[in-house]
C-alpha cells in the first residue's frame, strides 16, 4: 500500500484533504474539519487547501521546527524520539479520534482513521 508519511504520522494519501481537488470537494472537507473541531468555522476552500508539508509551513506540533533543531529529517531519526513532542502530539490526536467517533458517520471516521489515528506506527516507520 502506498503511504506518503508526515513527521506527525499522518498518511497523506488516506486524507480527504489532501485527495480534494474539486471546488465540492474542499467545501465538504472544511465542513468536516469545523465539525470535529481542526478549525472554529468553515474556512474558504483557498484555505482548507492542502499545500503539502514543508520546511517552511509552520506546525501545530512544531515538529517541523524540531527536527530542524536536531539535524533530522523524521523525528524517529532523533535520539530523544519518543520526546515530550511527539506524547503530546500522540494524546491530542487520541482526543481527536474521540471526538471524530462522536461526530462523523461510519465511512468519515474510517476515512480519517486511516489518514490520522495511526500516527505512532507511522511513526516509527
Amino acid at each position: 500500500m502506498e503511504e506518503k508519511i508526515t513527521l506527525c504520522g499522518d498518511n497523506c494519501i488516506e486524507c480527504p484533504r489532501y485527495n480534494a481537488h474539486s471546488e465540492e470537494e474542499l467545501h465538504k472537507v472544511a465542513e468536516l474539519w469545523h465539525r470535529v473541531g481542526w478549525r472554529d468555522r468553515i474556512v474558504p476552500n483557498e484555505e482548507i487547501k492542502c499545500k503539502g508539508c514543508s520546511s517552511n509551513k509552520q506546525c501545530t506540533y512544531q515538529l517541523v521546527e524540531c527536527t530542524k533543531e536536531h539535524g533530522v529529517e523524521k523525528c524517529n531519526q532523533c535520539a530523544e524520539f519518543p520526546c515530550e513532542k511527539i506524547c503530546s502530539m500522540l494524546e491530542r490526536s487520541r482526543d481527536y479520534q474521540k471526538r471524530c467517533k462522536e461526530v462523523c458517520s461510519s465511512a468519515e471516521f474510517d476515512m480519517l482513521e486511516k489518514a490520522f489515528f495511526d500516527k505512532e506506527n507511522n511513526l516509527r516507520k
